[in-house]
């Protein structure tokens, strides 16, 4: 079962697809996806779950939400990888306006622990939990992903090459700015789907377990009207 998630559900949702018990034989022909891996999610969803806690506690004024998703980013240590997405239209949208949308990106701990002190207000509580998160910085984080920031334009679509290890959790998340939808392809080198979510959201989480070693295609698509600035991001 293809194994997709929209960060809302992610919310609710603990086992996702990990390792697989014997590795399969190495090829390159099927669908290079083993539909039978199961097993827990690893940093990639921590940070997609974070990014929907913050817009959840944003968009409901709970301190209490995005101070969780604060802590939760904290938790994870994330590099700003050098990749290059392939741009092009999408047939059948024309837009001609590139610079309505703001320049905001999605939130990072900085910005959740700012936004979570202006929630907080005078409530010593919760700037003590914030405080906390603040004083712990770099210790204890577990490996993170890595992350690519992109401008997309309305109407257009990113394709991105991404490889991954065979009979290791593969993970991708795309968290927008809030701006635009964006709707997002997974497949493999034979052109097979592996996720596909066309929900009206710009954050979405997708896990699988490749059988072989071997590029993935990541196909984001601004199907608002304006731009998004997004971040995809992989373990």
């Amino acid at each position: 079962m293809t194994r997709t998630r929209t960060l809302a559900l992610t919310l609710a949702t603990s086992a996702l697809v990990a390792l697989s018990p014997l590795a399969m034989a190495q090829s390159d022909s099927g669908v290079n996806q083993n539909m039978s891996a199961e097993g827990e999610a690893g940093p990639v969803a921590t940070v997609a779950l974070a990014q929907d806690l913050f817009s959840y506690g944003v968009a409901h004024e709970d301190a209490l939400s995005v101070i969780t998703a604060a802590r939760l980013m904290a938790s994870v240590e994330i590099t700003d990888a050098d990749r290059t997405a392939e741009s092009k239209p999408i047939d059948g949208m024309q837009f001609t306006a590139d610079d309505d949308g703001s320049d905001a990106e999605p939130a990072d701990l900085a910005a959740m622990i700012a936004k979570a002190r202006e929630l907080a207000g005078d409530n010593t509580t919760l700037t003590g939990l914030i405080d906390d998160i603040e004083a712990e910085g770099a210790r204890g984080r577990i490996g993170g992903p890595s992350r690519t920031l992109s401008r997309l334009r309305a109407g257009y679509t990113d394709v991105w090459t991404i490889p991954f290890y065979g009979s290791s959790l593969a993970e991708v998340a795309v968290v927008g700015d809030g701006d635009a939808d964006l709707d997002v392809l997974v497949t493999d080198e034979n052109g097979n789907t592996i996720c596909y979510d066309n929900s009206y959201s710009d954050k979405v989480y997708c896990s699988w377990t490749p059988r072989w070693n071997g590029p993935f295609y990541v196909t984001v698509m601004n199907v608002g009207s304006v731009r998004n600035s997004y971040y995809v991001l992989t373990n």
